[in-house]
């Protein structure tokens, strides 16, 4: 079993809630490569594992991206917490927010809710390394970037 601290790693302290900001970061949450289906990913794959060294390995990062949707998560409440009506008609977010208000739900950007056909696990141990560094890879790649590469819209 694992220990659980009740509190983040690193604190999430969001001033302004920021609706278009988390029309975007939902995605981490239950997109198709976000930490819902990563932490899914690692925690399946690591059953049929033969080798106990990657079982445990996978098993860490399991346990880590659900770290990982604690955090996001938190961040998608703050940014959502006491909007104004105007600012949910004006960001895009609206349409989750008829849905959720502001509960956290695991959506892409795009509207569609997260389901586990987002991922594999095929008990093959290169099939399944290989998704993990896909789905990781695509992470990293999708993250837009302004014109001086330190703001993210």
């Amino acid at each position: 079993m694992w220990q659980y601290e009740k509190k983040l790693q690193y604190p999430v302290n969001i001033k302004n809630p920021n609706p278009k900001y988390a029309q975007i970061i939902v995605s981490q949450l239950g997109g198709p490569d976000g930490e819902i289906g990563a932490s899914l990913r690692y925690l399946t794959q690591r059953i049929a594992m033969p080798y106990s060294q990657i079982t445990g390995i996978l098993t860490d990062i399991g346990t880590e991206e659900l770290a990982h949707v604690e955090m996001v998560s938190a961040i998608l409440y703050q940014l959502t917490k006491n909007l104004k009506v105007n600012e949910i008609e004006n960001s895009g977010f609206a349409t989750y927010f008829v849905d959720h208000t502001t509960g956290i739900y695991p959506v892409a950007a795009s509207g569609y809710p997260y389901t586990a056909a987002q991922f594999q696990s095929k008990g093959d141990i290169l099939a399944d390394l290989h998704e993990d560094l896909a789905a990781d890879a695509a992470i990293t790649q999708m993250q837009p970037l302004s014109k001086n590469r330190r703001n993210p819209l």
